[in-house]
């Protein structure tokens, strides 16, 4: 459903805001080792959140990747998956036809449109902090 990049990134921001509640700062390569993905394609990812300010970094020695509670409350997936994937996951359709409407409709439309206004509902109503809330209490884990 999402594309590699933007599940990365989901999973890096959920991670970042369970360890910036513990008050530290978090580093690159334990970001990737957390979510099981390559540094280099982490580091890519990354860079897109900073620049997008959906995440803090600091650099030097002493320094990684954070983001504040008040930042983290405010933050929906929804703003992860526009930064990372664009809004097409909003509007195409589930078979991949590119002529598919209303009044045009592929065999899945109406299903599949129902599905995608439930999966924008939740991507918009949910924080990285709400997220963050499971790994907390051992409820969520962010790798196999």
């Amino acid at each position: 459903m999402f594309s590699k990049a933007c599940e990365y990134g989901i999973k890096a921001a959920i991670f970042i805001t369970y360890k910036s509640k513990q008050g530290g700062m978090v580093s690159l390569s334990e970001i990737a080792a957390e979510i099981d993905s390559p540094v280099a394609f982490t580091a890519k990812v990354l860079q897109q959140l900073t620049k997008s300010k959906i995440i803090d970094s600091v650099r030097g020695p002493a320094g990684g990747f954070h983001i504040s509670q008040n930042k983290a409350e405010k933050i929906k997936l929804s703003k992860i998956v526009k930064v990372l994937d664009g809004d097409s996951i909003y509007n195409g359709c589930g078979l991949g036809l590119t002529k598919c409407n209303d009044k045009n409709p592929c065999p899945i439309h109406y299903q599949f449109a129902e599905i995608r206004s439930g999966l924008k509902q939740m991507l918009e109503t949910t924080s990285l902090w709400d997220l963050s809330i499971g790994l907390n209490n051992g409820n969520a884990v962010l790798k196999k």
